[in-house]
């Protein structure tokens, strides 16, 4: 099994003909993504990697019976490609483009909402099921199938995890990058109870970082009803106050949002959490035997 993506995933991205869309689309394929359609506006007709490109998402489903996107947008662009994505109900939405203003990614998440529709990101790396899908940026490489689901507002973290875990022999049943910006379509909550209910996923990860309290809000819900183990990195110990470190939801405002509040927060609720991201695979390791 596998969440939000698997075998089952026709891949449709939007912005394929650009360079990042091309280039990404290729890896995507060589993962053994199913990925059936590309959008960009005036270059239909034409094929990238052979996956044949429209000029609207509406033609490209009714063509290809796509049922997820992936967007490479720049961000003048990607509040309509997103919104165009969500009116098709592809499910799921996977915005990898940076820079999206607030109130874009606001109105892309309260809409996909009312349609049902999951969105993963603005500004993430996207989603990543070992050996069946790859919608995003992940690198295929560091993947191996198996028991540990991973989630993540961090990208490279998440690769570094994810390739930590690999070697000590302990695959992944899906990767899930969240994104970094303050306002993104997917929380932790709603992923740890797709690994929750999976039958395939035996441990989870959770990698967070400063900022906000999603990572409360994941402790009180692993606390109420997750009975998996989860292993769990905070980055940002040492990230002074007021200072953005790196995302752009990543700042301690007043007393809100350190490091050191959701590592009580977690381990209160059970998790083990690593002092290092070099510790998480052996903490996952313990959890499993």
């Amino acid at each position: 099994m596998a969440v939000i993506v698997g075998a089952q995933t026709r891949l449709l991205v939007q912005g394929i003909t650009g360079y990042q869309g091309a280039f990404h689309t290729g890896l995507m394929l060589e993962a053994g993504t199913k990925v059936v359609a590309g959008v960009t506006p005036g270059k239909g007709g034409t094929a990238v990697h052979g996956v044949p490109v429209f000029d609207t998402v509406d033609e490209a489903v009714r063509a290809t019976s796509a049922n997820a996107c992936c967007i490479f947008v720049p961000a003048r662009f990607a509040r309509d490609a997103a919104l165009e994505a969500v009116a098709a109900r592809l499910d799921p939405v996977v915005i990898i483009t940076e820079g999206m203003p607030v109130h874009d990614a606001i109105e892309i998440v309260a809409y996909a909402r009312q349609q049902g529709v999951r969105v993963l990101g603005p500004n993430g790396p996207g989603v990543t099921t070992p050996g069946q899908c790859r919608a995003g940026i992940m690198p295929t490489h560091l993947f191996r199938p198996g028991p540990v689901g991973v989630v993540s507002r961090s990208g490279t973290l998440t690769y570094e995890i994810v390739a930590a875990l690999t070697r000590a022999g302990l695959g992944q049943s899906t990767a899930v990058g969240l994104g970094g910006d303050p306002v993104v379509g997917t929380s932790f909550v709603e992923a740890l109870e797709l690994f929750n209910a999976d039958a395939a996923t035996e441990a989870i990860v959770l990698l967070g970082e400063i900022g906000g309290s999603a990572e409360e809000q994941a402790a009180r819900y692993i606390e109420a009803h997750v009975r998996k183990p989860v292993v769990a990195y905070i980055a940002g110990r040492t990230a002074p106050p007021g200072k953005r470190m790196g995302h752009a939801g990543a700042v301690i405002s007043g007393t809100e949002g350190t490091a050191d509040h959701k590592i009580r927060a977690l381990e209160a609720a059970g998790a083990r959490v690593a002092t290092l991201p070099s510790g998480v695979a052996a903490l996952v390791g313990a959890r499993l035997r």
